[in-house]
């Protein structure tokens, strides 16, 4: 077994008198897809934000690489090539997809033009096709706002907008929520895809069918602990939900 390209190891985070996180282990390997399940209130987007930077955990080790870090913020992890698929995917409606591809790091015109900031939106569109073509992204027209793509087609989006700036690893907040069958089936296409790029995917559901279908590890986190983890080939969809409810420990 390689070694882990994310760990963390006993991370604590305290809301008050309540502990969202009481000695957290996590580890994701390179070129893998690893699902984060448990229940609500189990921990796991606290666990998220404190692995991909938005914010600090009051104690234990992260590891990147078998190196310790330091997140003060996700600018932070995205340098590092961390980079995060939230569930409201963080868009922006009234650009088209080239645009949301580009966002924060936007391209511009070289010469006496660049002091001024004038958008290369050539360019833009030439890397978005790039971008897109690679994951198999089939867009009629990256020219519309996105607000008039379908909901697959956003996700698709957001997803490559990830992949074209991380190096390591991507978490993916609920992909395919209040998505119809056949987007859902594109989107784990897509995930599919970025996990054989070399790329670790972090994949963070409630649909259990889903996990087993894409995700070849499973890590279940249960009151601010991981409980349990599972090979995918080898476990159940009563296995997974046995040890989110306290049921079955492993």
């Amino acid at each position: 077994m390689p070694e882990p390209l994310l760990l963390a190891r006993g991370l604590t985070r305290r809301y008050g008198q309540v502990y969202a996180l009481q000695g957290a282990d996590f580890s994701a390997y390179p070129g893998e897809v690893v699902a984060l399940i448990g229940d609500n209130g189990a921990g796991k987007s606290t666990l998220v934000k404190a692995l991909s930077g938005a914010l600090r955990p009051d104690g234990g080790e992260i590891r990147l690489e078998g190196r310790p870090v330091h997140f003060d913020s996700p600018l932070d992890a995205q340098r590092l090539g961390i980079e995060t698929v939230y569930q409201d995917l963080s868009l922006a409606p009234d650009l088209d997809a080239a645009a949301n591809l580009h966002l924060g790091r936007e391209l511009f015109r070289g010469g006496l033009l660049r002091p001024f900031h004038v958008l290369d939106r050539t360019a833009m569109r030439r890397s978005a096709r790039t971008a897109f073509g690679e994951l198999g992204v089939e867009l009629r027209d990256i020219g519309v706002p996105v607000a008039a793509l379908s909901g697959g087609q956003r996700q698709s989006v957001a997803v490559a907008r990830a992949v074209a700036y991380a190096s390591k690893v991507i978490f993916m907040d609920e992909p395919t929520a209040a998505l119809g069958v056949v987007q859902r089936g594109r989107v784990l296409d897509t995930v599919r895809r970025v996990r054989d790029r070399g790329i670790s995917v972090v994949l963070i559901s409630h649909n259990m069918p889903e996990v087993l279908a894409v995700s070849d590890r499973v890590e279940v986190l249960r009151l601010g602990r991981r409980v349990a983890t599972f090979q995918t080939a080898q476990t159940s969809v009563e296995e997974l939900v046995g040890a989110m409810t306290g049921a079955l420990t492993r």
